[in-house]
């Protein structure tokens, strides 16, 4: 059995998702009014922000497996503002508080500051049916907790 060659690393990942939550901040920072294509870019962000969450423990193993455990803490630490602000913004939608939202929303810019973006936004709208997607997966969690 020959061994099986993954292409795309969780930081390459990490990366891609950090670009596209940017991107769509820019975007949704034109905008004035909280309306429903607003709330389908900030789920859009919210789910960027659970991928990437999902990406830490991929990323550690390597450190964890040779022992270097403060290395792997310490990135932990760096990134799980990605798991907690995701959580955050997700309440804020599903309960359709809007200050809330601007709130988590203005965190998160904070966070995705450092992130190069391009000038234009080359890779279209992929924000569109984002909070029907965020809904489905927050009723799929919820009916799996019970």
């Amino acid at each position: 059995m020959s061994r099986l060659i993954k292409h795309e690393s969780a930081g390459k990942l990490r990366t891609q998702l950090c670009k596209a939550a940017g991107l769509t901040l820019r975007e949704l920072a034109a905008k004035t009014q909280v309306d429903d294509a607003t709330r389908d870019m900030a789920a859009f962000v919210a789910l960027c922000l659970r991928e990437i969450d999902a990406t830490i423990n991929e990323s550690v193993v390597a450190w964890e497996k040779r022992d270097y455990w403060v290395k792997a803490d310490r990135f932990r630490l760096e990134w799980q503002w990605a798991g907690h602000l995701s959580a955050v913004l997700t309440r804020a939608l599903l309960e359709n508080n809007t200050e809330l939202l601007r709130e988590q929303l203005l965190k998160i810019g904070a966070r995705l500051q450092a992130i190069k973006l391009p000038q234009r936004n080359t890779g279209g709208e992929p924000w569109h049916g984002a909070l029907q997607r965020l809904r489905d997966t927050a009723g799929s969690a919820r009916a799996a907790a019970n």
